[in-house]
């Protein structure tokens, strides 16, 4: 008798993961020869996962994947691109980055993109990372003269009394046009195969097929996730970062990465990759 085998597959407790998970995590989609086990952790715990090769297959931070490109391919499925949106650059009492030269600012995580792009566009400014839900409370108490947000933090910062310093996304946009600002990505380790990397891929694929064919169940099943956002605002939310770059990432996607990977040597930031392989 042939048993299934186990994988583990790692994402991260918000609404754009679990919907593109849902149809894994519930059983509706499966992938023939494999056992998932699922762990839910925020993506900074996923990045430091892959840096020690624990899960088959993983969501990161598309910042990490340069340092674990040696043991993991990158899944053509499951990418979170900003199309004209992406992190957040908010304070409750400066208006500008003139006013922050300085000052202290608030990063989620030295693994994430967002802390890349930070450092990217913003490398005048002195950044601490800390835990991503801590930003609006550190930066409301004055710890912290600004934070970027992440996550759904990025549509609800004005219900919250912030101001808006700088966009990413819109920046990024601005000056590469036609390309998203890739920020998420899931990836399988190499030593799987590719018969089997591929055969992921594809599930995976279905699996956010179905989420999306079937919404009236993987909707709230997303929103669960959704740290206290109301019903519309989850959903709004969810649409944003699960997209048709997300089913296939396709040529527009790889190029992202490609320009995303080139910013990040030329600052010094990332080591440079030979080849980006896309499964």
């Amino acid at each position: 008798m042939v048993t299934d085998r186990i994988i583990h597959i790692g994402h991260s407790p918000d609404p754009d993961d679990a919907f593109m998970f849902y149809g894994l995590a519930s059983g509706k989609v499966k992938i023939d020869g494999v056992q998932i086990e699922h762990f839910i952790e925020d993506i900074q715990s996923l990045n430091e996962r892959a840096l020690k090769e624990e899960l088959e297959v993983t969501a990161i931070s598309a910042h990490t994947f340069p340092s674990v490109s040696k043991k993991y391919w990158i899944l053509a499925s499951g990418a979170s691109m900003g199309e004209g949106y992406g992190p957040v650059l908010v304070s409750k009492h400066f208006n500008t980055i003139d006013e922050l030269k300085g000052k202290q600012i608030a990063t989620p995580g030295r693994l994430t993109t967002a802390s890349l792009i930070f450092k990217i566009f913003s490398s005048e400014l002195t950044n601490i990372d800390i835990p991503f839900d801590q930003i609006m409370q550190r930066v409301e108490s004055g710890e912290f003269a600004a934070g970027l947000l992440i996550h759904e933090g990025q549509i609800t910062f004005a219900d919250h009394g912030f101001r808006k310093i700088i966009d990413y996304g819109e920046l990024w946009k601005s000056r590469y046009g036609s390309l998203p600002l890739p920020l998420g990505l899931d990836v399988v380790r190499k030593d799987l195969g590719k018969e089997l990397a591929q055969k992921i891929s594809l599930g995976l694929k279905q699996s956010i097929h179905y989420g999306y064919t079937h919404q009236t169940e993987s909707i709230p099943y997303a929103l669960k996730y959704g740290r206290g956002i109301d019903p519309k605002l989850g959903e709004r939310f969810v649409k944003m970062y699960v997209n048709e770059l997300t089913v296939d990432m396709g040529e527009r996607g790889k190029k992202a990465l490609e320009k995303l990977y080139q910013l990040g040597v030329e600052h010094n930031l990332i080591p440079k990759i030979d080849e980006l392989t896309i499964f």
